[in-house]
């Protein structure tokens, strides 16, 4: 019997080879924060050949090594993301992501990702949940709060449903 990780790997897979010649080629792995999404995304990098990116940690090391004035940092930032994204990987396995949904930055973490995939296959972290027919990241109270509809999207949610 396969591990639920080796499970989850294997759905993401299956994902991202769904996705691969869509116009957006976008996956999201979905599940509250500290279930183990960033072991998963690690494992399916390695399985797929890709390479795993700590978002958090590069987007804010380069942010400070350009010593942007905080209006800048809004208006470089897609730049800047798609910069420690690279193009050198068959996919990019994004884990640790809540810089992209903090307001100072004020983006739009779906359409920001969406557009990143555009020209590279992008799995990332999504600290959220599938509610219904909605995606959704932090609570509804919580200032990060965010709620798209699941239409079109490719998930696969750690609670066990693969959507497309």
């Amino acid at each position: 019997m396969k591990s639920h990780d080796s499970l989850l790997v294997e759905r993401l897979a299956g994902e991202v080879r769904r996705v691969g010649s869509s116009y957006h080629r976008l996956v999201l792995l979905v599940a509250p924060v500290g279930t183990g999404k960033t072991a998963v995304l690690r494992q399916a990098a390695e399985h797929l050949g890709g390479r795993l990116v700590n978002l958090n940690l590069e987007l804010s090391r380069r942010l400070l090594d350009l010593d942007l004035a905080a209006g800048e940092r809004v208006l470089r930032f897609f730049d800047v993301l798609d910069d420690v994204l690279g193009l050198d990987e068959p996919a990019v396995f994004v884990c640790h992501t809540e810089m992209l949904f903090d307001p100072a930055f004020q983006q739009d973490p779906l359409r920001l990702l969406r557009q990143l995939s555009r020209v590279r296959t992008v799995v990332a972290a999504w600290s959220g949940a599938v509610d219904g027919a909605f995606l959704t990241y932090a609570e509804p109270w919580h200032r990060e709060h965010q709620r798209y509809p699941k239409d079109g999207l490719a998930l696969v949610d750690m609670a066990g449903n693969t959507e497309d």
